[in-house]
């Protein structure tokens, strides 16, 4: 995230993927083994095929280390892990078949907007492979904004490494809003 050193983030061992070595155990680290980029659009969608056969990590929507919601694999186990000021919970998780894994993240606004709703719903999920979308978690994300949570950078939205290797072979951001 600070930085780039080629021992922790190389296109080389494994060609034509991303591949990520962790330091940091989290993304709660501020030396944590993330690349990611600037969340752009209110309505979006992220996604990566992640194959994390030798540690873990996953897609994640960030802001700061305290305030970020990701979707992370490790092995056969999928979970979604939220972190909100000094509160962390993991949301949900799944068992997966072994091998890489589609993982996704959505933002729309939420659906009755009002006064007491955040700027947009964070869903996190799974491409099941004949290509349909399992919703695992759908969490507010006001806990992602710089009203609630401080900051001036705004969300970025990218890959990480908590332990471990994990390689990446794409990742992909569209708008939803056009």
């Amino acid at each position: 995230m600070r930085d780039r050193p080629a021992e922790h983030c190389t296109t080389k061992e494994r060609p034509g993927w991303l591949t990520l070595h962790a330091r940091g155990g989290s993304l709660d680290e501020p030396d944590v083994v993330f690349t990611g980029r600037r969340q752009q659009h209110l309505s979006c969608r992220a996604r990566t095929l992640v194959d994390a056969a030798e540690g873990g990590g996953g897609l994640a929507v960030r802001l700061d280390e305290r305030h970020h919601y990701e979707i992370e694999v490790s092995g056969t186990r999928v979970r979604v892990v939220a972190r909100v000021g000094s509160l962390r919970t993991v949301v949900a998780a799944r068992s997966v078949p072994a091998g890489p894994v589609v993982l996704a993240v959505t933002t729309r606004p939420p659906t009755p907007h009002g006064p007491c709703t955040g700027p947009d719903v964070v869903s996190l999920g799974i491409e099941e492979p004949d290509g349909t979308f399992t919703e695992l978690a759908t969490l507010d994300g006001r806990y992602l904004s710089t009203e609630v949570a401080g900051g001036f950078t705004g969300r970025v939205i990218g890959v990480y490494a908590a332990t471990g290797t994990v390689h990446f072979d794409w990742f992909d951001y569209e708008p939803l809003d056009r």
